[in-house]
C-alpha cells in the first residue's frame, strides 16, 4: 500500500472528482485514473466505480480514504521527529489568506524567515464562503471570524492568532468624527455601507439593530474594504473596518463602538497531517506572535 494512494483517495473522497482533484494537485485525469488502475491491481480491490457523472469511492475505496488521515498525520509527525534530530526547522510552507486578516500579519512573517530554512509562499483568496476548504491545498488558510467558539471544521486544527477592534468608519467631516466613541442609537439611522449576508462583518450592523430595535439601512454590500472606505470618503455612508489592518486614507475617521460586540478573531486553519511538520508548526507559532502585538488587552 503506497502513500502516494492513499492521498489520491482522500482528495478524491474530499473532492468528489477526478476533474477536481486534477485541478487541485496540477496533473491530468488520465494520470489519475492510472494511478487508481495500478492502487487497485497492487490491493486487489475495486477503489471506486462509475456513476452518471464520473465515478465514486467504494466501500473498500471510502474505508481507506476515511483512515488515510491517521496515517498521513502520523508519517507527518514521524517527519516532524526527524526534522528535530536536524536542527533547524525546514521546507515549503504555504499560506493562504483573506487579504484584511493578512495585512497586518503576513509582511512580518515574510520578513521573519527572509534568510532561513523555510520558505513561506503566499496566496490569497477573496471569499470567507467555505474558507476551511483552502487548508486541503495549504499548510495554513488565514481567515476570521466574528461569532465566538464558531465550528470552522471539525476536522482541521484551529489556531487563534489575534483579535482585532472593528471599527465604524466615518466621512472625517461628518458630526459623529468628533466623538471619542460611538453607540448604536447614533448609528442606526444612518446609511450603512454593508457586507453581503453572512459575512463576519455583518455581525455588527445586525447587534446595531438588536440592540435598538430598528433596521439598520444598508445602502450598498459590497466585500472589498478598500471600496468601504473609498465610498466612506465620499460621504455614501458609513462602515465597518478593522482597526489596525486598514490602511485609512484622508477623508475616513476610525471611532470605536460601544454597547455591542464589535471585534474579529483572525484564524488558522490546518489540516492535521500538515499540522505535524515542524516548519508549519514554526510558522504558526510566528503567526501567533506578530498577532500578539495586535491584540489589544481585555
Amino acid at each position: 500500500m503506497e502513500i502516494r494512494h492513499l492521498e489520491l483517495l482522500r482528495e478524491l473522497s474530499a473532492r468528489g472528482s477526478l476533474a477536481a482533484v486534477a485541478r487541485a494537485t496540477h496533473r491530468t485525469p488520465a494520470a489519475l485514473s492510472q494511478q487508481l488502475r495500478t492502487a487497485e491491481r497492487d490491493l486487489g480491490v475495486k477503489l471506486v466505480e462509475p456513476v452518471s457523472r464520473g465515478i465514486r469511492l467504494t466501500s473498500a475505496g471510502q474505508l481507506l480514504a476515511d483512515g488515510a488521515g491517521d496515517i498521513l498525520h502520523r508519517l507527518a509527525a514521524l517527519r516532524a521527529q526527524l526534522d528535530a534530530t536536524t536542527g533547524e526547522p525546514r521546507g515549503t510552507v504555504a499560506v493562504q489568506a483573506l487579504p484584511s486578516a493578512g495585512a497586518a500579519l503576513l509582511p512580518d512573517l515574510v520578513q521573519r524567515f527572509s534568510e532561513t530554512a523555510i520558505t513561506v509562499e503566499l496566496s490569497d483568496f477573496l471569499s470567507m464562503d467555505r474558507f476551511a476548504d483552502f487548508a486541503r491545498d495549504a499548510d495554513v488558510v488565514v481567515g476570521h471570524r466574528t461569532v465566538p467558539q464558531q465550528d470552522d471544521a471539525s476536522d482541521l486544527i484551529t489556531t487563534v492568532l489575534a483579535r482585532e477592534p472593528l471599527d465604524m468608519a466615518l466621512p472625517s467631516d461628518h458630526p459623529l468624527a468628533a466623538e471619542e466613541h460611538l453607540h448604536p442609537r447614533q448609528l442606526v439611522d444612518l446609511p450603512w455601507i454593508g457586507v453581503p449576508t453572512g459575512y463576519p462583518f455583518d455581525a455588527v450592523p445586525a447587534a446595531v439593530e438588536q440592540a435598538t430595535g430598528r433596521a439598520v439601512h444598508r445602502a450598498v454590500r459590497l466585500r472589498d474594504n478598500h471600496l468601504v472606505e473609498a465610498l466612506v470618503a465620499r460621504g455614501a455612508g458609513v462602515g465597518v473596518l478593522p482597526r489596525f489592518s486598514s490602511r485609512i486614507g484622508p477623508g475616513v475617521t476610525l471611532r470605536p463602538l460601544r454597547g455591542v460586540p464589535a471585534e474579529r478573531t483572525i484564524i488558522a486553519l490546518s489540516r492535521p497531517e500538515r499540522h505535524a511538520r515542524q516548519a508549519v508548526r514554526t510558522v504558526l507559532a510566528e503567526l501567533e506572535r506578530i498577532g500578539r502585538r495586535l491584540t489589544p488587552p481585555r
